[in-house]
């Protein structure tokens, strides 16, 4: 064999980053490189078009080791397995245990059981649990505040009479009461008291967590990742600074703390916020001393985002959740929530759950996701991306301490106030279609109806309906990105569907081009859509569209032939329809001066045109 070790390639000379620039820049043809090419995140730093390793030269998570401090790197050291949960609500607990058992069968190793407080009893945990191995599946429970204690102290004697391993129980209890201060206003201080008795009576059992800090309601009510991240810290670090004032061992603490998280349709940046998140939370409890390093492991429970889920096209929601399992699971988290496809508009069916379960297992058992440590680690652009998020984060979470903490910030409203803006800004640029929804405002089925199909309405939880009105401080209102465009679907349908006929003239290409790209626009509204092939005449174009019994004309040709075109065929058609310009030519101005109103293009605010056009049709 040889022992030949010469390097290939050494006769050719790597470029540097300016030649790579130089190149670019002579592409470009004069165009301005930053605008063209660099993508400025809404989370408030610039993404290049390209990295090389000079760009790593000064950060410090490519030195990171798998399953050591700061675990930017993951928890683990040999193997990149969470476990796949699902959630119950318990209606009857009997019935909760049939279906648990069921879906422990077809691949779920992790249960959630969202119990009302009122059903808290030592009957209704035996039932729940009847022939479960709590050594073996992850449990996790959620329900009222008030009742987390007597949950907890039920659990521990129930795990004692099973005579399990206590370091082989893994679950949780999901006690947060900042959540809905955050989310609803509501005055929950009184229950923080609860945290340090519930952590003493759960703290022989080491896997077990008791706290939990709920940033995925911040993520389904809109906010932008590096402000999920960024509160996630502040969150989670006033819970461990109370339970150390109250005389809690900080590795008990840290230990009690559990993260559950939302994880949205940016594929590579949620990858790297779990990468993120373990390092910046490792180093906030490296702070207060701990005797193990083990207690500044951060626990992750993902669940795949509702916001960015709608009612119409609704399968497109599986694209949607499954490139954001992915990157939870390449992001490293302890477990996952798949939420089904069709929650937006109905209680999820057999069908739904069973497919939610097989996405995660076709990642799992099938990509093997679960056998590779950090595969994103080395990767210049993913190792940029999580030195950016954490320090952009890490600006939030030092606001959030300058402001007192992450409770004071909570009663001052501040915190509310950054989501709630977020979230208007991003249905704005919803509407403009800067942020695109697959099947919603862009490329929407042009055929689909709702078929019935009507949003589902979320409560307050347990609590008695009108609790939560008046409430003493400000509170997060958000809707589901979609939920606008289909508000004004469902109307179209309900009243009058309007028929929009594309009368296309003249250059063949762009009377094409502009034909799809109207009819995509006026689909968002649920309007009847005719394309057409072409016309000689705007005569002969009109008079089809009357004969088509059209309610709206939309001319389709190039900017310098509706000079041409466009007057002769709007008063031809002398208000019998509406008459729309698909383009906004250099002649608007003059068209504008001959009676025309109506244009549709790129820099149109979608929903607010398709609202005028419907008022305008008496829709």
């Amino acid at each position: 064999m040889s022992n030949n070790k010469e390097k290939l390639f050494t006769e050719f000379q790597a470029p540097t980053t300016q030649q790579w620039l130089d190149k670019i820049q002579v592409d470009l043809k004069g165009a301005d490189f930053q605008k063209r090419l660099v993508w400025r995140t809404n989370e408030g730093f610039n993404v290049q078009p390209f990295y090389r390793r000079e760009d790593l030269a000064n950060l410090k998570t490519p030195d990171a080791l798998p399953g050591e401090f700061p675990f930017v790197r993951g928890n683990k050291k040999d193997n990149n397995v969470w476990y796949v949960r699902q959630d119950i609500l318990v209606n009857d607990p009997v019935q909760a245990n049939a279906k648990a058992l069921d879906i422990l069968n077809k691949g779920v190793d992790s249960l959630g059981f969202k119990v009302e407080g009122s059903q808290v009893s030592a009957e209704l945990v035996d039932t729940l649990l009847n022939n479960i191995r709590c050594d073996i599946v992850e449990v996790n429970f959620s329900t009222c505040p008030s009742h987390v204690l007597d949950l907890a102290n039920i659990l521990v004697a129930y795990f004692e009479k099973k005579n399990y391993d206590k370091e082989k129980v893994v679950g949780s209890i999901n006690f947060d009461p900042l959540v809905k201060m955050v989310m609803k206003g509501k005055d929950t201080t009184p229950m923080l008291e609860v945290a340090p008795k519930l952590v003493e009576v759960l703290k022989e059992y080491p896997c077990f967590r008791c706290i939990s800090v709920n940033t995925e309601a911040l993520n389904n009510a809109g906010a932008y990742i590096v402000q999920e991240l960024g509160y996630a810290l502040a969150w989670g670090n006033e819970y461990l600074q109370q339970l150390v004032d109250a005389d809690v061992d900080v590795d008990l603490a840290a230990k009690s703390i559990k993260f559950n998280m939302g994880v949205s349709e940016n594929y590579f940046m949620e990858l790297a916020k779990f990468r993120a998140a373990r390092l910046l939370w490792a180093q906030i409890v490296k702070q207060y001393e701990p005797k193990c390093d083990c207690a500044c492991k951060m626990i992750i429970n993902a669940t795949t985002s509702t916001y960015n889920q709608t009612l119409f096209d609704s399968y497109v929601n599986l694209l949607r959740s499954q490139t954001e399992a992915m990157s939870a699971a390449l992001g490293g988290v302890h477990s996952m929530v798949v939420t089904p496809f069709d929650v937006t508009y109905e209680e999820a069916t057999d069908f739904s759950e069973r497919i939610a379960r097989n996405q995660q297992l076709i990642i799992k058992e099938e990509s093997h996701f679960d056998r590779i440590v950090d595969p994103g680690a080395g990767s210049y652009y993913i190792e940029h991306l999580t030195d950016a998020l954490a320090t952009e984060a890490w600006k939030i979470f030092l606001k959030v301490e300058e402001e007192g903490g992450f409770l004071a910030a909570t009663k001052a409203g501040v915190i509310q106030d950054d989501i709630n803006a977020t979230n208007v800004k991003r249905h704005g640029d919803a509407a403009k279609r800067k942020e695109f929804l697959l099947g919603t405002n862009q490329f929407p089925n042009f055929t689909e109806k709702s078929e019935g199909k009507r949003p589902i309405a979320c409560g307050c939880g347990c609590h008695p309906e009108g609790e939560c009105e008046n409430p003493p401080y400000k509170a997060i209102k958000s809707t589901r990105l979609a939920a606008d465009f289909e508000d004004l679907r469902i109307a179209t349908e309900e009243k009058k569907v309007p028929v929009a006929f594309m009368l296309t003239i003249g250059n063949l290409a762009m009377r094409q081009a502009r034909a799809q790209f109207s009819c995509n626009f006026l689909a968002c509204a649920g309007y009847k859509v005719i394309d057409n092939l072409g016309f000689k005449t705007v005569e002969e174009g009109v008079d089809a569209a009357l004969e088509a019994k059209a309610d709206i004309v939309v001319i389709c040709s190039s900017d310098d032939e509706y000079a041409e075109y466009a007057i002769p065929a709007f008063k031809y058609l002398n208000g019998r329809a509406m008459f729309v310009v698909a383009g906004a030519p250099a002649c608007m101005e003059d068209l504008k001066a001959a009676g025309i109103e109506n244009f549709v293009h790129v820099k149109c605010n979608v929903l607010e045109t398709l609202k005028d056009y419907n008022q305008k049709l008496g829709i």
